[in-house]
């Protein structure tokens, strides 16, 4: 039910603003709706079967209770199924009569005359209502009395071809219709759709529709009294010569049928036959043939006949548009006979052309083979040299890179011993020994030289290796990698790293340059190697970093 509500809700707001969309949009809503009928059905059979199961308890339920309950049941049968409905219409007059309740026994009687007289039965609807006496008619059911005997003989002059009988019923049509419109609301629908069908009649169809429109603003699409508003209106349409509005109308009409599971309609019958005479047969016999389903399933003897008469008219027209579009698929068969016949001696003309060709191809590929295999050969020396004068470019830039940086720190050096010399000249020129032999204790200009060395060690290295220190973390595991302070270039441990770029692998060698214990500089080397993604390989990988 809630799938159901949630349908219905979107249905209703995309058929709201049909005013701004078009007519083809509105008939495949349509055509979507028509798809979901069983859906509409089952909802429709469950709530019954639920309102069966209160008939069937009987500790809980009176005979009265059951008349009321079947009351419910009559209203979802009356347009859906017509013996169904007659069904239960008859089981509670049987009620009414055990109740002696004379006011529930005239309900149930106008409930049956209303149903034939509403299915076309109106002799036998008027036969009904003939039985009553209108003087034992409460006053809550003379309306419904009143209404049954318009909707008789309606019908009744409509249908009969004597003319002086169709008179008679149209007289007595009229004489009914005054009795009902004095007991109606001036403002119900009833005493609207009254007003609005003397109007259509009259031809005065700009009112008319004024009326209709007063009646659709106070309905719900889904509903059976939105059904025959909607159908109404599109026979002031139809009077009007308003083709497209009249058809919209019948669409909307029809939608509404089906989500209310309306059995006994007409609306999409009538669609079927406007898009017959414009010749849209392939969906006109669409919607007839779905009018034929619903039809049968009402058991509606006067709508079966007509629409018999248009399906024969439909099925015909919908089976010679077959028979042509089969003659024509003949033609178009022969047609792509000859064509096939055409393409196979191209085909086998084509295969000589390829077998001619064959050996052509095959010296070609032979020579293409050859040619290949110089290519690469090619190649690979090419890449062999390129690489050779990478390698060698590389090494003359790492040699001028060293050679001038080292002639720069000897030069240095030579100069700081100079002054060194005679810094201790003066001392002992000065007699202050005691003071130079302080200053030789101290290890500050040792370790001042040493921080000079680091910086111009770390400078020159990156200058040369300006990726290396993101190339060892890539090297790394994720967490592991190495981290600088604010200040420095390398650490020690980069540096180690850097001794090992440069070949130097013994790891006493790196102790003397960077003036560590070879203990000291194992434990460092251990220590990254735990921290690298490939242990065995890590040493190997940062001698190829470039």
């Amino acid at each position: 039910m809630k799938k159901l509500l949630l349908f219905l809700t979107s249905l209703t707001l995309s058929i709201q603003c049909y005013g701004n969309s078009n007519l083809d949009s509105l008939l495949l809503e349509l055509e979507v709706t028509m798809r979901k009928r069983a859906f509409f059905d089952n909802a429709k059979k469950l709530r019954v079967e639920n309102l069966k199961k209160l008939i069937n308890d009987k500790d809980s339920s009176s005979l009265q209770n059951n008349y009321f309950i079947i009351n419910e049941i009559i209203n979802e049968y009356e347009k859906y199924s017509f013996d169904k409905a007659l069904f239960y219409i008859e089981k509670n007059l049987q009620i009414a009569k055990k109740l002696n309740n004379n006011k529930l026994e005239k309900e149930s009687q106008l409930k049956l005359a209303k149903l034939l007289a509403t299915s076309g039965r109106y002799k036998e609807g008027i036969d009904v209502l003939n039985e009553i006496r209108r003087n034992e008619l409460p006053e809550k059911l003379l309306e419904q009395y009143y209404f049954n005997y318009v909707e008789g003989y309606s019908g009744l002059s409509f249908y009969t071809t004597v003319q002086t009988t169709k008179e008679r019923y149209s007289q007595l049509y009229l004489i009914y219709q005054d009795s009902l419109q004095q007991k109606l609301d001036p403002n119900s629908d009833q005493a609207l759709a009254l007003i609005e069908k003397e109007l259509r009649d009259n031809r005065n169809i700009v009112e008319a529709l004024r009326i209709n429109s007063k009646r659709l603003s106070q309905l719900k699409l889904g509903t059976t009294k939105y059904s025959l508003v909607t159908f109404e209106r599109a026979l002031l349409y139809g009077l009007n010569n308003n083709a497209r509005d009249q058809k919209m109308f019948l669409a909307l009409s029809a939608i509404s049928d089906i989500t209310a599971s309306v059995k006994d309609n007409a609306s999409l019958t009538e669609l079927a036959m406007i898009l017959f005479e414009e010749g849209d047969i392939e969906r006109a016999y669409k919607y007839i043939d779905f009018s034929v389903e619903d039809t049968e399933i009402y058991n509606s003897r006067l709508r079966f006949v007509n629409i018999s008469n248009k399906l024969s008219v439909i099925s015909k027209a919908f089976e010679e548009k077959n028979l042509e579009q089969q003659a024509e698929l003949k033609k178009m068969l022969l047609y792509i006979s000859v064509l096939a016949l055409f393409l196979l001696f191209t085909i086998l003309y084509i295969y000589r052309q390829i077998k001619r060709l064959s050996s052509a191809r095959k010296a070609l590929k032979k020579a293409n083979i050859q040619l290949t295999n110089l290519n690469e050969r090619l190649s690979i020396t090419n890449s062999d040299l390129n690489r050779l004068y990478n390698e060698l470019s590389n090494t003359d830039k790492i040699k001028e890179q060293y050679i001038g940086t080292f002639l720069n720190l000897y030069s240095d050096y030579i100069n700081k011993l100079d002054t060194y010399r005679k810094m201790v000249r003066n001392y002992l020129v000065s007699n202050k020994t005691k003071t130079l032999l302080e200053l030789t204790k101290s290890k500050q200009l040792v370790d001042n030289e040493l921080q000079i060395f680091y910086q111009n060690f770390d400078k020159s290295f990156l200058h040369i290796y300006p990726n290396f220190i993101r190339e060892v973390n890539g090297l790394l595991k994720p967490g592991e990698q190495i981290k600088l302070n604010k200040d420095e270039v390398l650490n020690t441990e980069l540096r180690i790293l850097a001794l090992i770029r440069l070949g130097l692998t013994n790891s006493s060698k790196i102790s003397k340059i960077l003036r560590y214990s070879v203990n000291t500089i194992y434990n460092y080397r251990v220590k990254i190697k735990n921290s690298a993604l490939n242990r065995d390989t890590f040493e190997d990988d940062v001698k190829k970093i470039q």
